[in-house]
């Protein structure tokens, strides 16, 4: 009798832990308990595709997160997406010619906006826009685009 309760103690211990366990997982993995923390300073950049790129993707400079996307607008006016990226403030000297790209990581993963570091002496603050941008790559572009050449080829024959 004390040995089946000694069991079923043991399970339900083994149970909590593992739930604890997926719960640390799971909140590390959606980055949660970062979700207050958008204390940095705002900076824009307009693309003329976003592809899937969402608000809370990161923002990155040599694969290390430096801030977060805060907001995606249509700009009317240009027919562009403007992207608004709170930069972390520890990351205040970023030169103001820097370029922005929206990324996927990996073949099939979620998007982020990667900042390459330009040369100039002066830095983005609060309110600038990075004017330098390559939009995403549409993989549905790039495959009707193979398609196009490849039937443009075979009529050539």
């Amino acid at each position: 009798m004390a040995t089946t309760k000694t069991l079923e103690l043991a399970v339900g211990v083994f149970v909590a832990v593992g739930m604890a366990a997926f719960f640390m997982l799971a909140m590390k993995v959606s980055d949660i308990t970062n979700l207050g923390n958008d204390k940095g300073y705002l900076v824009t950049a307009s693309f003329e595709n976003i592809g899937g790129l969402k608000v809370r993707a990161p923002i990155t400079i040599a694969g290390v997160r430096i801030g977060r996307v805060i907001g995606i607008e249509f700009d009317e006016q240009t027919y562009e997406a403007v992207v608004a990226m709170s930069i972390d403030p520890k990351y205040d000297q970023l030169p103001v010619d820097s370029s922005a790209s929206i990324l996927t990581s990996g073949l099939l993963g979620e998007q982020y906006i990667g900042l390459e570091p330009g040369g100039s002496d002066s830095y983005l603050k609060e309110g600038d826009r990075i004017k330098l941008t390559q939009s995403a790559l549409v993989i549905e572009r790039l495959i009707g685009r193979l398609l196009t050449s490849m039937t443009d080829r075979d009529k050539t024959k």
